[in-house]
């Protein structure tokens, strides 16, 4: 996949991102050369055409917006305006002059759907993604039709002791692992194909060890648990079999029976679930927002 042919300034920050949707009246803030955003973003762009239902995909913390190149593909093939985007501090929107923070997340995400004057929107997150598709919906329900939210733990959902103590550790954990191996070590514990731990290890490794602790303190941040909160929009969940990162595998399954959602859960997949397993979460995204 190319480069991403779109731009907008967001304060101590160019946000990077490719819509699908975009005809060829774009402002002169986003014009490129779409043939830039080649392959599957391409494939989704014969389809979605600006005025039909628009999705943005969100990805997770050190990665970018590739992860989503089969999924992208597939969502503009069902008719949807497909938007991918590299959030600040990730991929192309690297660098940011300001420090990550959850409300500058939510607020980078809302002025581009803005730009774009995307109407109502479906939100796909992964991870990162997926808390940060939980906020916005709980900022502004009307803006959004349904999420789904992929690899990512239940951000009103409650927290054990235990969990609790996991919040404040990782962070110095990480500290702790030379700067060389994290890449690596990250990348292995996120994916269980060779495939998917090569491109999230190239993702990871394009960030600097405290780039990547200040993604993952910002992640942390999204995590508010209410017991009185009920999703109010369609949603639906997506986890690998075997993704063991954080109380996803516990806060997923309660999420879903508080809030009576559905869960897909992808055998055999690891935490990226839309790497170790495109076709299957491809499949799970079209079938629920066609």
């Amino acid at each position: 996949m190319g480069e991403l042919d779109g731009h907008l300034d967001v304060g101590g920050c160019t946000l990077r991102f490719f819509d699908a949707g975009r005809g060829p009246t774009a402002d002169a803030a986003n014009e490129a050369d779409a043939a830039g955003a080649a392959g599957a973003a391409g494939a989704a762009g014969a389809a979605g055409a600006a005025g039909t239902r628009a999705v943005v995909l969100l990805h997770g913390a050190g990665a970018d917006h590739t992860m989503f190149e089969m999924q992208a593909a597939a969502l503009g093939g069902a008719g949807l305006r497909v938007v991918l985007v590299d959030l600040r501090a990730h991929g192309l929107s690297r660098p940011s002059a300001i420090p990550l923070a959850p409300e500058l997340l939510a607020s980078d995400i809302e002025r581009l759907i803005d730009h774009l004057e995307l109407g109502e929107v479906s939100l796909v997150g992964h991870s990162l993604g997926g808390n940060l598709a939980q906020e916005l919906v709980r900022r502004a329900p009307e803006r959004y039709g349904s999420i789904a939210v992929l690899d990512a733990t239940w951000n009103a959902g409650p927290l054990t002791v235990g969990e609790r103590a996991a919040l404040r550790l990782a962070e110095p954990m990480l500290q702790l692992i030379p700067s060389a191996r994290l890449p690596k070590l990250m990348a292995d514990a996120s994916a269980t194909s060779e495939r998917a731990r090569a491109a999230l290890a190239r993702t990871f490794g394009a960030m600097s060890k405290r780039e990547f602790i200040d993604v993952w303190r910002a992640t942390t941040e999204f995590v508010h648990p209410d017991a009185s909160y009920r999703t109010p929009v369609p949603t639906l969940l997506v986890r690998g079999e075997c993704d063991t990162t954080g109380n996803i595998a516990r806060a997923m399954p309660a999420w879903a029976a508080a809030d009576q959602l559905t869960e897909v859960v992808v055998p055999g997949a690891g935490h990226v679930v839309t790497l170790d397993a495109p076709g299957e979460t491809a499949d799970a995204l079209v079938a629920f927002l066609r």
